[in-house]
């Protein structure tokens, strides 16, 4: 099935299959990104809704075709123009086509190249509304190469890809891309230019030292990983200059191990190590894997890849050597629960409790977490939770009061809830504050031993909810309304129930749903 689609842009969409088995394609820029789009779910409902107003002459496009045949070619070409004269866009794919059909090789070259540069012009800024129309004029320029890149003039395709891939990456900037039309061309126009060498077949060489440059220097990513899609390509000839070139680039970089402070953290030649991964998985070199994620770890994330990546392959005592290695170096730097929970878990394996118990610690007196917490309960039993609890109240008396929802309130006040230290968490609420969220589950662990205390936060946020308004809390306000009204007499309830009317009579849409 063929369809259109009016939107912010017209949308051919192409349907196929039937019932729940349904794919097809669609020429927005969300499928190109996503794959099945809204316009294809529009048009798939409109047909279902369609199908049962069939007269049997099967639909509208069939009975259009019918009559198109019925016309003489002059005819065809006569309604054809005259579309094209109100369309510029669609008069400007046609000149494109014909160009492309009866020229020759550097006619056609010279043409593309300025249907392509025509195209991609921006013409100053181009804003959100104009950006479809400017999208869908470059696509037309790329269809076409797109159309050509398997044929004869396949060596041309290549560099006019290549020429539309420069263009479009100048174009970024001027443009309000907030639907990624840009990176959906960038992906089209490589796509064609991977096409086009696929059946040019261009000098290996070559074609390697550009596709390197292109793949560790573009600032679009729009050859990334082109090292395994051109690999065919390439052949074992360019593979090897492609490998010359990286391991150059990697030899000339320094290692970074520990902390960096005061620089620049980032490592700008991933994509070398990137691509020098390609080949060593290729060659099944784990050591060299393993190497070049070791010559950057400048943070305890960068640690911590390397110690799954050791886990994935089988490497249990260079996995726990690593990780060790990178909770030291970076001791004095804010722990990475990831990293401290993942090297604990390795000890634990090994036997090492002790040692294990003693990372979690450090990590939690540095910055205590539940998680943390958690691991070190299982461990330790109950004068792990009371050491914890300590900790905690000692770090809370002294911070300063005029910060009482900061941390450490909340999860000192979450612990003691789970360890059935009730009276003591609300003392904590009481002294020093907590997040709302913090106060309503406590509320909720104790609406049975502290139910005034429990009453008295949802009253609270009672009031929150009907100054903010909306539906949505307006109807969360009413369920605690009903909430309360579990916890105390019926008196006192309908008591405050009148009092909450009268405050917020105006708040129509709040009355209806407290009856």
């Amino acid at each position: 099935m063929l369809a259109r689609v009016v939107g912010t842009d017209d949308y051919r969409i192409v349907m196929t299959g039937q019932g729940t088995a349904v794919g097809g394609e669609c020429s927005c820029p969300a499928f190109e990104r996503e794959g099945f789009c809204k316009h294809m779910v529009a048009v798939a409902l409109a047909a279902n809704a369609a199908a049962g107003c069939e007269d049997g002459s099967g639909g509208v496009l069939a009975r259009v075709r019918d009559y198109l045949r019925t016309k003489d070619i002059e005819a065809l070409v006569e309604m054809v123009m005259d579309m094209a004269e109100r369309d510029p866009g669609m008069f400007g794919r046609l000149e494109i086509a014909a160009v492309a059909a009866g020229a020759d090789d550097k006619t056609f070259e010279s043409q593309m190249r300025v249907a392509v540069r025509d195209a991609t012009r921006t013409r100053g800024f181009v804003d959100y509304a104009r950006a479809p129309a400017w999208a869908a004029g470059v696509t037309a320029a790329l269809d076409l190469l797109a159309e050509t890149a398997s044929g004869p003039r396949a060596p041309l395709v290549t560099e006019l890809a290549d020429y539309a891939i420069s263009r479009i990456e100048r174009a970024i900037e001027d443009i309000d891309d907030s639907d990624g039309y840009c990176l959906a061309l960038l992906a089209h126009a490589q796509r064609v230019h991977l096409d086009a060498c696929r059946t040019a077949r261009p000098d290996p060489v070559e074609l390697a030292r550009d596709l390197y440059s292109r793949e560790t220097q573009s600032d679009y990513d729009t050859f990334r990983d082109a090292v395994v899609e051109y690999a065919d390509i390439l052949g074992e000839e360019g593979l090897a200059e492609y490998r010359r070139l990286a391991e150059e680039a990697w030899e000339e970089l320094p290692a970074r191990i520990g902390p960096r402070r005061g620089q620049d953290d980032r490592y700008g030649d991933l994509q070398v190590a990137s691509i020098l991964d390609f080949f060593a998985e290729r060659d099944g070199d784990v050591d060299q894997r393993i190497a070049l994620r070791a010559k950057n770890l400048s943070s305890q994330g960068a640690y911590l890849q390397l110690v799954e990546f050791c886990l994935a392959h089988g490497r249990e005592k260079a996995a726990l050597r690593r990780a060790e290695e990178g909770l030291w170096l970076f001791e004095d730097e804010r722990p990475d629960e990831r990293l401290v929970l993942f090297t604990a878990d390795l000890l634990l394996k090994s036997g090492r409790s002790a040692e294990a118990e003693a990372h979690l610690w450090r990590a939690f007196e540095k910055q205590p977490t539940l998680s943390l917490y958690g691991r070190l309960r299982a461990l330790g039993g109950e004068p792990a939770a009371q050491r914890a609890i300590g900790h905690l109240q000692q770090k809370l008396e002294g911070a300063p009061s005029s910060a009482p929802w900061s941390f450490p309130a909340d999860l000192l006040i979450t612990i003691m809830m789970e360890e059935e230290m009730i009276e003591a968490a609300w003392d904590v609420v009481r002294d020093r504050g907590a997040s709302r969220s913090v106060k309503e589950a406590l509320a909720r662990a104790s609406e049975t031993t502290h139910a005034d205390r429990a009453i008295a936060v949802y009253e609270e946020r009672v009031e929150e909810l009907a100054a903010v308004g909306g539906t949505p809390g307006y109807q969360e306000a009413a369920a605690l309304v009903t909430r309360m009204g579990a916890l105390r007499g019926e008196a006192e309830q309908r008591a405050y129930l009148a009092e909450l009317k009268e405050r917020h009579r105006r708040k129509r849409n709040l009355m209806k749903l407290l009856g």
